[in-house]
């Protein structure tokens, strides 16, 4: 995932229990698993905290032994969801047993079948965020802004692999390319939980990907 040492490391609350302690494992991963679910739905606004709670069946008070506030929470979720996708890219860009750009296709297979999976209700926290940055706390920015650019240099590895095997022209720029990808892929994401439809996730990457094999 990106490091994101630039921000401040966030307060412990007075009495918050240790990492160690019985219980707080499980408790503190199923709020963060309900909360990304209810962020990639709804984005941070309109998500509340109660209804966090109430999905996972843990008492209003006992959230503040784990997080010291919204805020907190909200950025914890933002570096998960960053340690969660990264070990997607990974898996689809890091697979040996395919072409490079057939990495990129398989991922974009992936993304399509799990959007669909949730019937286009879900999308991607990042981009959830990122449309609603005016909201949100300032410190979100830099948090967001890096697991972006760690997506763009995974992808900008898989695009130089790519290269260096003859599928993309010798002079292409990667960088420029994984950073265009992401741009355009955000876009088709959220347009296609607009039309509850892949279609504009497979156009997108299908016009991508055309336009690097010219």
């Amino acid at each position: 995932m990106a490091n994101q040492a630039a921000d401040a490391p966030l307060p412990r609350t007075r009495g918050r229990p240790p990492k160690t302690a019985p219980g707080y494992g499980p408790t503190r991963e199923a709020l963060v698993r309900a909360g990304m679910a209810a962020l990639s739905e709804k984005g941070y606004s309109a998500t509340g905290l109660d209804e966090v709670l109430r999905s996972v069946s843990v008492p209003k008070g006992s959230f503040y032994h784990y997080f010291p506030s919204k805020d907190a929470f909200g950025a914890e979720l933002i570096d998960a969801y960053a340690a969660y996708f990264a070990r997607k890219l990974d898996r689809w860009f890091l697979d040996e047993g395919a072409a490079p750009l057939q990495r990129l296709r398989n991922f974009v297979a992936d993304a399509c079948a799990g959007m669909e999976r949730y019937d286009f209700r879900r999308g991607c926290v990042v981009g959830n965020l990122g449309q609603e940055m005016s909201a949100l706390p300032e410190a979100f920015r830099s948090r967001l802004h890096g697991v972006l650019l760690d997506w763009q240099a995974r992808t900008a590895r898989c695009l130089e692999q790519a290269r260096a095997a003859g599928e993309i022209a010798a002079d292409a720029d990667c960088e420029a390319l994984a950073a265009f990808f992401w741009i355009g892929w955000e876009g088709a994401v959220l347009r296609a939980k607009l039309e509850r439809s892949s279609a504009p996730l497979v156009l997108f990457a299908d016009t991508f990907l055309a336009g690097l094999t010219r």
